[in-house]
């Protein structure tokens, strides 16, 4: 294992020992292809120091038996990686009020630890979210609400109404989405007010694979901070711009095969030709 001989974890450091509060990596798990449990075992013995968090994304675990996605919380667990829902909550609304407490529990059962809420498509009003957040926080679990930088135009609160926690009349729901990066970070400040442990951002119009936002993201981390705020990586580029702006403390969600290079990234004194270090048939599992 000599590549891993320049990495070295002290909690002085940029990186220290899991679990971690800033420089977290989130690898994205079953969705867009079928992860067993070899594959799974494979990834975290060999990158385990370097994975702090598992998401199960597009609610890829409501289609899997139960005993099957306890035995994969499980194994995360026994490399101290943490396991998120992924953004699942907002189908539960159909069911009543009392079935988002219920899927909290079942949760907490099945071994996840933090519950992700899509701010976007909950499509709730303000005081449910924080109320949504209280419940994940109450039932023993980490709260993360994800946040986009476009709403739509009918949440979005008109010149004139009154302070938050107010009756506002609500107006039909409109087509129209407005980027409005002030009321994210209004929003995601009381959710963190409200007990939320971390905001996650969604990387649509904002670090895609096309261009990234550096005027939003730097108000963004200016306003919550690096350790209250995760972004998604979609590519290699988008992590290496993320490391080399604000240093090894970001916190990124990217897909599995990505952890070494990103971490690589994170490394000290690797310079640019971070690939280098390990060489790319690395990276083919």
């Amino acid at each position: 294992m000599s590549a891993y001989r320049w990495k070295s974890f002290a909690e002085d450091e940029d990186r220290p020992e899991k679990p971690r509060r800033h420089g977290v990596t989130e690898i994205r798990g079953p969705h867009y292809s079928f992860l067993n449990q070899n594959l799974l075992q494979d990834i975290f013995e060999s990158m385990g120091p370097f994975v702090d968090g598992l998401k199960f994304s597009g609610g890829s675990h409501s289609l899997m038996p139960k005993s099957f996605v306890k035995e994969i919380t499980d194994i995360a667990h026994e490399h101290n990686v943490y396991v998120s829902t992924g953004d699942w909550a907002e189908h539960l609304l159909r069911q009543g009020p009392s079935a988002f407490k219920e899927y909290v529990q079942e949760c907490k059962q099945l071994g996840f630890d933090t519950v992700e809420l899509n701010v976007g498509t909950l499509e709730i009003p303000e005081d449910t979210l924080l109320r949504f957040v209280r419940t994940v926080k109450s039932g023993g679990l980490r709260a993360k609400p994800l946040f986009a930088v476009k709403f739509n135009k009918s949440d979005i609160p008109r010149a004139g109404d009154r302070a938050f926690g107010a009756y506002v009349v609500p107006e039909p729901r409109s087509s129209e989405f407005i980027e409005d990066v002030d009321l994210l970070i209004r929003r995601a400040e009381r959710c963190l007010e409200a007990g939320a442990d971390m905001i996650m951002i969604d990387p649509d119009d904002v670090c895609d694979a096309d261009a990234v936002r550096s005027d939003i993201i730097a108000k963004i981390v200016g306003r919550l901070g690096l350790e209250k705020t995760m972004f998604e990586a979609s590519n290699a580029r988008t992590s290496e711009w993320f490391i080399q702006r604000y240093g090894p403390r970001v916190n990124l969600f990217v897909d599995h095969s990505q952890v070494m290079d990103l971490e690589c990234l994170r490394g000290r004194k690797l310079g640019k030709n971070h690939s280098s270090v390990l060489g790319s048939s690395y990276f083919l599992f």
